[in-house]
């Protein structure tokens, strides 16, 4: 793959060379020689094949955790947040210590390598939000739960200039990736001043089917809002909106 340099700028194949724009700029391939039928016969590629596989199904996952958060996705999500998950989830089935080489999985792999997972990466929630919060799923009762202490948001959160109010908010996730099928629960704080001290205990909860044994996400989110005459305009800054993967209960065999 070769960037293309030149003044004018080309689309389209010329020859054997294929000339695109993507979002890192115009680039310009040689097509390719290998038909699909050789890759998938071909005792040669049989690693090609594996890597396809779990690929294709780190894909299938990420797809499937994305879909039950859509809600909340929504307005975080920066441009690459499908490939990055992608490429975390291929991670997380490459933990798989029990399963051949192709048929490595994300429910044998390592789900908590994704805890960290921040879905916008230009307003990552650890350099916006600095006040400690703790983080807790239960999984006798199903309740998955994000509670601050009290605490003073001109110090604990990092706000938009323009910002008058913040407001939190969780999800959690039930995700069976072998049914593909998904529960979700949401809570949302009131709108938080962002200059006054918060005095009493901010907890989000969002209850899910007890004694689950599948797969339980939780994400937190900051949003930042604008309060004029008793109105809310929502504030829609990518550098600052922020949502993470702080807690994951991988599959339970109990």
């Amino acid at each position: 793959m070769a960037k293309q340099k030149s003044i004018i700028k080309l689309e389209g194949t010329i020859g054997d060379i294929s000339f695109y724009k993507s979002k890192d700029g115009y680039l310009a391939r040689e097509r390719g020689g290998i038909t699909a039928e050789r890759i998938a016969t071909d005792p040669k590629f049989q690693r090609t094949r594996e890597n396809g596989a779990e690929f294709g199904r780190a894909g299938k996952a990420g797809k499937l955790l994305r879909t039950a958060l859509k809600q909340v996705i929504q307005n975080t999500a920066d441009g690459r947040m499908t490939s990055r998950l992608a490429k975390e989830m291929v991670r997380v089935i490459k933990a798989d210590l029990v399963s051949e080489r192709g048929l490595r999985n994300v429910l044998d792999g390592e789900l908590e390598l994704l805890t960290g997972f921040d879905f916008n990466i230009q307003g990552k929630l650890s350099t916006t939000i600095f006040a400690p919060y703790t983080a807790t799923i239960d999984r006798v009762s199903g309740l998955l739960s994000i509670e601050f202490p009290a605490f003073d948001p001109a110090i604990g959160i990092l706000a938009v200039s323009n910002a008058t109010h913040f407001r939190l908010k969780a999800a959690g996730a039930m995700i069976d990736f072998e049914k593909e099928t998904y529960v979700t629960a949401s809570s949302n704080s009131d709108a938080l001043p962002v200059k006054d001290p918060i005095s009493d205990p901010v907890q989000l909860s969002c209850q899910l089917e007890e004694n689950s044994g599948q797969p339980l996400f939780l994400v937190l989110g900051i949003e930042f809002v604008q309060i004029v005459n008793g109105r809310e305009y929502l504030l829609s800054n990518g550098a600052y909106n922020g949502l993470c993967l702080v807690k994951i209960s991988g599959i339970s065999n109990s």
